[in-house]
């Protein structure tokens, strides 16, 4: 299956982590944007591209993993999953983000997203365990 990964770009390192994970697991990632990293200072012509590979790579993928905290590319990218009716997996190793108060989001608690609260090294499995596995051959 494909999969597009949404964190800040300052979470890079998380990204490689999820990103070889599930690659592990014969996934594919549909578009990787740490191969450029931030294009904010080359041309608003790169912008333009970029964002437009980006928003493709989320409608090319089959489920999107968002590595929260994040930045406002990651939240525009959340929602733009949930309305292309993508399969979220929405991470954190905080626990507290997804309890009531100022540090939650009312999209976090969308009913279409799948909220994990495990370590960063434990988010490829675990995504892999919650997607449906295709039927065996008899």
């Amino acid at each position: 299956m494909k999969f597009y990964i949404a964190t800040s770009l300052s979470r890079m390192t998380a990204h490689r982590i999820v990103r070889d994970a599930l690659k592990n697991w014969d996934h594919e990632i549909s578009y990787d944007w740490t191969l450029h990293g931030s294009v904010k200072s080359v041309s608003k012509e790169r912008l333009q591209e970029v964002a437009s590979l980006e928003l493709n790579g989320i409608s090319e993928a089959d489920f999107v993993v968002v590595l929260l905290p994040g930045g406002h590319g990651t939240h525009l990218e959340l929602g733009f999953a949930i309305a292309r009716g993508k399969k979220v997996f929405l991470h954190t190793e905080d626990p507290l983000t997804f309890e009531l108060g100022p540090q939650t989001n009312a999209f976090y608690h969308h009913p279409d997203i799948t909220r994990l609260h495990c370590p960063l090294a434990d988010v490829g499995t675990t995504v892999h365990s919650l997607l449906p596995q295709p039927a065996m051959l008899l």
